[in-house]
């Protein structure tokens, strides 16, 4: 997809303090360059789909969920849809802790209540925020390390074919038909599938559904209009794959 908008980090070599941190209004359709930095950052997503990609990886953050990117690894954030994150800039000598790979994050009540409190704040460097910047630094590291929610392939065929579902979660086509559109049997794609992503395709779609309903929802929409954007012949049908996903119904978990 083509990008039509283009941030900039607001540092590329220091850092005002041991920790920095910033909210972003990111609109539709916006990317950062590519960037690599001797520090790591914890990005949160405080509302929409916040994406990254690095090194053949592709994760996204739905609401409340973070990625964590260590220091020296190159990466590009983005977004398809209007999101607000929260990145945390953490020096090289407080990251001991952190995992040693790009990855996404299940962020803890604890450190969401820090986040929270963070949120509307700017960063000041004064003795008080520094103190509980230190203690979210200290959560991030105890987070638990999530595998990505919808994963990629670096199969050639298979990509392509996830990346058109990707394009069009509302897509009808079966198995089959898939499998025929794009040059594979329906065995291979099941395989591939399995080897790739650790999941059934099927599992793999209505993931890729759950996070579009959530940017849909949080932009008003109501779960009825999200469900048949989405597919769904029925407005129950959309509701029991979502709480199968997520543990919520579509209305429950955007409250939450």
């Amino acid at each position: 997809m083509s990008f039509l908008h283009l941030r900039q980090p607001p540092y590329h070599d220091h850092l005002p303090g041991p920790v920095f941190f910033r909210l972003e209004h990111m609109p539709e359709n916006a990317t950062y360059p590519i960037m690599r930095h001797p520090w790591g950052e914890f990005v949160y997503s405080f509302s929409g789909v916040t994406e990254l990609r690095s090194e053949g990886q592709h994760l996204l953050a739905a609401p409340h969920m973070g990625f964590w990117i260590p220091p020296g690894v190159q990466h590009v954030g983005f977004n398809r849809r209007a999101a607000v994150h929260f990145s945390a800039y953490i020096s090289r000598e407080l990251c001991s802790g952190m995992p040693d790979r790009i990855c996404s994050l299940l962020v803890s009540p604890l450190l969401r209540a820090i986040l929270d409190n963070l949120e509307g704040a700017v960063f000041t460097g004064s003795e008080q925020q520094s103190r509980l910047l230190r203690v979210m630094v200290d959560q991030v590291a105890v987070c638990e390390i999530a595998d990505s929610f919808v994963p990629e392939s670096d199969d050639r065929q298979l990509a392509r074919l996830l990346q058109a579902l990707r394009d069009n979660p509302a897509d009808g086509r079966n198995n089959a038909e898939l499998a025929r559109a794009f040059g594979l049997s329906q065995r291979t794609l099941m395989r591939r599938c399995s080897d790739e992503l650790g999941m059934s395709l099927g599992e793999w779609r209505q993931r890729l559904r759950v996070m579009q309903a959530i940017s849909l929802l949080q932009d008003g929409y109501t779960v009825e209009s999200v469900a048949l954007d989405l597919g769904y012949s029925t407005a129950s049908s959309f509701i029991a794959m979502f709480r199968r996903i997520t543990g919520n119904s579509p209305a429950r978990f955007i409250r939450t």
